[in-house]
């Protein structure tokens, strides 16, 4: 299946005899749940420092702490599938969602370093369990509404980043507690939520076979949702690097000033924030394997022309280039997933989402290693060579499973 608009034509039955007013309060409620997703993921980010000072943490231990939240986010990907596929993505919203919530309010007072690790592992399944329901809800609100939203609910989450940083470091200027800020942000995050989520879509079975009668297919045996894994692998291998990477580059081979390094990620943020609300239109009228091959052309270019150039002003228009072209890979990647004919929305996501999770994690160390071994400048070349794997072989994979 395509992503063009006839696609969207034949809604489900469960939806097509839903009001108009009901599909777009679901939207609306989606994009809530976006944004309170990345509000929370990024107001617990902006303490990480505090995490590490208040625990007396060196590198070591603080690392292993953040492997916490990417071992519970793995975990719950491929543990609860299931069980989202059974309950629908209303209860699995909100029950992630506040989970989510609870476990972020305790991250600053638990008085223990094993607490904490117990504490962040159950916020990253949380998280988890959150991305997975809510995006199988914007599948479900996409084929409801007729024309892709995906990309736009992606931006929402990282607005909600946006804000959750910023809102973050104003408080801690003006000498707010970082655990009374953690907690009025999950506060806020279980308030939105329980508005949100009674507007959601009823749980509506997504992409089954035609045949009744044939087993549901085996995510694990599904050449297609490896496929798609693959290429999310790959991007986010892209995405971790550049997340963790841009600001060293610009210090240390740009030669800027701390001041100057910093605005990197915000150059990087910015254009994937940007690409994610004009990459619906686009998806729409063009189809997802042309979205796919001119936004990894578009990455694989501003990553080659910040090493090639490394100036100040070449290299942060190279990074926004990075984030524009890098932006609409998951919203793409997840809407092929939540199609895959007889694998269930929720199970379709959580695989892919597991494997992208891995590249994530992989990046920066990727990075790393060939940094160490050769220079930076040579290390974050891997990115340039991800993205136009991806441009070569993206449209192809998206193309011969007709998604």
């Amino acid at each position: 299946m395509s992503d063009r608009p006839s696609d969207f034509a034949a809604l489900p039955a469960a939806h097509a005899s839903l009001p108009v007013a009901a599909r777009r309060r679901a939207r609306y409620a989606t994009m809530a749940l976006f944004f309170v997703a990345g509000m929370m993921y990024a107001s617990w980010g902006v303490y990480v420092p505090t995490v590490r000072d208040r625990f007396h943490l060196n590198p070591a231990l603080l690392s292993f702490a953040l492997l916490a939240v990417a071992v519970g986010s793995i975990a719950a990907m491929a543990l609860n599938a299931k069980w989202i596929a059974r309950v629908g993505s209303r209860r699995a919203c909100l029950a992630g969602g506040l989970t989510m919530a609870f476990c972020g309010a305790l991250i600053l007072v638990v008085p223990a370093y094993w607490l904490l690790l117990v504490v962040l592992a159950v916020f990253g399944a949380a998280m988890a369990t959150l991305d997975v329901a809510m995006n199988a809800e914007a599948s479900a609100v996409e084929e409801a509404l007729g024309r892709p939203i995906m990309s736009a609910l992606h931006g929402m989450f990282s607005i909600g980043g946006m804000a959750g940083a910023a809102v973050g470091g104003a408080l801690l200027s003006r000498g707010m507690a970082p655990a009374v800020h953690l907690l009025l942000a999950a506060l806020l995050s279980a308030l939105v939520l329980l508005i949100a989520c009674p507007s959601v879509l009823p749980h509506v079975p997504h992409h089954e076979r035609p045949d009744a009668g044939m087993p549901r297919a085996n995510r694990w045996r599904s050449p297609a949702l490896w496929a798609l894994g693959g290429i999310a692998l790959i991007a986010l291998i892209a995405e971790g690097a550049m997340y963790d990477w841009a600001t060293v580059y610009m210090r240390d081979v740009v030669v800027s000033t701390p001041a100057l390094a910093s605005t990197a990620y915000a150059a990087f943020s910015g254009g994937m924030a940007a690409a994610r609300f004009a990459g619906d239109a686009v998806r729409a009228r063009f189809g997802a394997p042309q979205l796919i091959m001119a936004s990894a052309s578009l990455a694989c270019a501003g990553m080659i022309g910040a090493l090639l150039l490394p100036y100040p002003v070449a290299a942060l228009t190279g990074f926004t280039l990075m984030g524009l072209g890098l932006a609409n890979m998951m919203p793409v990647l997840f809407a092929a997933a939540a199609r895959v004919d007889g694998i269930h929305a929720a199970e379709g996501l959580a695989h892919v989402a597991g494997l992208a999770y891995f590249g994530l994690m992989l990046g920066p160390v990727i990075i790393g290693g060939v940094a160490q071994v050769t220079n930076l400048s040579i290390g974050l070349s891997v990115v340039a060579a991800c993205s136009a794997l991806i441009a070569v072989t993206g449209p192809r994979v998206l193309r011969w499973l007709k998604l």
